[in-house]
């Protein structure tokens, strides 16, 4: 078994990596947004926070009540239990990604977990 995989992601509105990539520590998923759109419901998390990261387009999230504008190039930690709900903006699309971590999991910033061979 090869210590890395990898996989390439287009043209789809909504693409979770966990499975196809074998994640153990994070859920990511690849989003797009027509112009208008917007995630159906407001949720929140039990244990996970979600970082936003705008690739393209705009939009905004409204997180408890309070809409935050969304921009290319924008990211966004949203803690576990705000409630949220994110939608493309009336006159842009917005392509995003969505990381999923544990709260209060890393143990390591890349410098200290680096193993130098």
């Amino acid at each position: 078994m090869k210590n890395y995989s990898k996989t390439n992601v287009t043209g789809t509105e909504r693409v979770e990596l966990h499975d196809i990539l074998g994640l153990s520590g994070a859920e990511i998923s690849v989003n797009y947004m027509p112009a208008g759109a917007g995630v159906p419901f407001v949720h929140a998390h039990k244990q996970n926070e979600e970082i936003y990261i705008i690739l393209e387009g705009k939009g905004f999230m409204d997180v408890d009540g309070e809409k935050v504008e969304l921009n290319a190039n924008d990211f966004l930690r949203v803690a576990p239990e705000a409630k949220r709900q994110l939608s493309a903006a009336a006159d842009s699309s917005v392509k995003y990604l969505c990381i999923q971590v544990k709260a209060g999991s890393l143990e390591e910033f890349t410098a200290n977990d680096a193993v130098l061979s």
